[in-house]
């Protein structure tokens, strides 16, 4: 096998067969230096001198390098191969038709890199090179599509018109990542062109295919969706259907082409997305190594806005403006050949972002005949979408208004459960999407507990109310003063008993309230008030009534 300037193996060649490109006889001019036009019904060698060459008359030469007998006579289907230095040919220029984040341009050999912006004229000899955010489309003379994807290196090897139709002769060296180039249908028979790897070459018309280069494991792919090729390596050659795909590594041959995995199936992704980070979900495919995702603006399959490679069957990306997009995802087997795209179209709303909640709290409780619903303030909102309801699924809110111009608002509500979410609107009445539904419990102020009178005995001062419900306490205090200044006992109690030993003699003031299972106080009850005697006798009277009765 033969070793190319590249440094490595090469000895691999992808032609499309519909070409016809036959390969040079032995000790013959490399198919390097050689264009192949393939001979139509009426052609002369006389006419193609005229038509393709810098001197007309080298149809004589025409005719002794390829064994013609006949100059007037050719076999319409056949391969003419002509000296590359023989044909008039005129360089063409291509265009940078879309460019997404970081990608720059290198113009020719040695020069410095910029970046690469739509627009731009690109010419034989510059490299293009995309970040791991950036894409780029190349544009060609001919419609010719070239599309970049994250993280990849293409060469631009020749760009060039061919004769005076100007048949294009396109070629390209990608250099490592992933390209997709799209080749429109064409009627001239001799149009070329190639994208070539270190380890494969790949010469299309008419046809889509996708070409990936692995510097790491130094391994191509080549994955055909539309069209035919022919894979050439080791002195064998496989044909390439669409649908199939071949991964060849560095100094092997071409082996069976394999099915390109299944597509995944996209019918429960969410046509309508609503929130950033932006997330898109499939289902998982059986045997997936990994799925590569990639967005394009609706109606510009040339403009890849984002793409990845995810191993979850997750697509995950920061950012994206609000508008109508198409997803394609294709499953990667384990042998590295990525399938047929599935396309789902969907429309991101995500603007104005809604406001972060602040009360109640996801699961809290709310207290009284009202509802307290507050949010925090969203710049450009001039007013407040809210909803609530006793339904998670909102299908009939009890509350639907989009007229709140504050960050705050009471809604009666009777004790219940209920689910609210509150949205941006900003000017022009754009409505942005709802954030996530919260739940909360709406319950009545938990009532004060019902003292009975207090009583001074000899165990002290003692008071009792009825027994808190599960879960409650109750927070009781006395204190000299009926402004409660001059606290004696500030206590919780889970009992329905309160006790004060041995108290000074005085006046006392007492009241209480309870206190809900999340931690809700309610009001104070009235305050009682009960005298203790300044004579201690009266705590004697039990037992003297007592030694009295012995």
């Amino acid at each position: 096998m033969k070793v190319r300037s590249t440094g490595w193996l090469a000895g691999i060649a992808l032609a499309v067969a519909a070409l016809g490109w036959g390969a040079p006889a032995a000790g013959q001019a490399p198919a390097a230096a050689e264009w192949h036009y393939r001979i139509a019904r009426g052609d002369t060698l006389i006419g193609l001198g005229h038509t393709y060459l810098v001197d007309p008359r080298q149809w004589l030469g025409l005719q002794r390098l390829n064994r013609i007998t006949n100059p007037y006579r050719l076999v319409p289907g056949s391969v003419l191969r002509i000296p590359m230095a023989w044909v008039s040919q005129r360089a063409t220029l291509a265009e940078a038709a879309f460019v997404k984040g970081t990608a720059t341009v290198q113009h020719g050999p040695g020069g410095a890199a910029e970046p690469l912006v739509a627009g731009v004229t690109l010419r034989a000899g510059d490299v293009l090179r995309t970040g791991s955010d950036g894409s780029a489309t190349v544009r060609f003379a001919d419609g010719t599509r070239l599309i970049v994807v994250p993280d990849s290196a293409i060469a631009l090897t020749h760009l060039l018109a061919m004769g005076k139709p100007g048949i294009p002769d396109i070629s390209m060296r990608l250099l490592e990542g992933t390209s997709e180039l799209r080749v429109p249908p064409t009627s001239a028979p001799t149009r070329r062109v190639e994208v070539r790897t270190p380890a494969v070459n790949l010469g299309v018309r008419g046809t889509e295919f996708r070409a990936g280069f692995d510097p790491a494991e130094q391994r191509s792919r080549l994955e055909v969706l539309d069209g035919r090729v022919a894979a050439e390596g080791a002195g064998r050659t496989v044909p390439v259907d669409a649908g199939l795909g071949v991964v060849v590594a560095a100094g092997q041959s071409v082996g069976a082409p394999q099915a390109l995995p299944e597509v995944p199936d996209l019918a429960s992704a969410p046509a309508r997305v609503e929130r950033v980070p932006l997330r898109v979900a499939w289902p998982a495919v059986p045997g997936a190594a990994a799925y590569r995702a990639q967005v394009f603006a609706q109606g510009a399959p040339d403009s890849l806005l984002l793409g990845g490679v995810f191993v979850a069957p997750e697509a995950r990306w920061a950012d994206l403006p609000d508008g109508s997009y198409v997803m394609h995802v294709r499953v990667r087997a384990a042998g590295g050949l990525e399938g047929r795209d599935a396309l789902h179209p969907f429309v991101l709303k995500a603007r104005p972002e809604p406001p972060f909640t602040v009360r109640p709290a996801p699961a809290a409780r709310s207290y009284g005949d009202a509802a307290a619903l507050e949010w925090a303030r969203v710049g450009v909102a001039e007013r407040y979408r809210v909803q609530v309801s006793a339904r998670p699924d909102f299908a009939h809110p009890l509350l639907d208004r989009d007229d709140v111009d504050t960050a705050r608002l009471a809604v009666p509500l009777p004790p219940g459960t209920y689910h609210w979410r509150v949205a941006s609107v900003a000017a022009g009445g754009d409505r942005g999407p709802f954030g996530d539904a919260l739940s909360f419990e709406q319950r009545p102020v938990p009532a004060s507990p019902a003292l009975e009178a207090p009583r001074a005995g000899p165990g002290g001062l003692v008071f009792r109310w009825k027994a808190p419900d599960p879960g409650q306490t109750v927070h009781y205090q006395v204190a000299t003063d009926a402004a409660f200044t001059q606290l004696v006992a500030d206590e919780r109690a889970s009992t329905n008993e309160g006790r004060i030993p041995a108290p000074a003699p005085g006046t006392y003031h007492l009241r209480a309230r309870t206190i809900d299972t999340g931690g809700f106080e309610g009001p104070f009850g009235a305050a009682q008030q009960v005298d203790v005697p300044r004579s201690p006798w009266w705590m004697l009277v039990p037992a003297l009534t007592a030694l009295f009765l012995l």
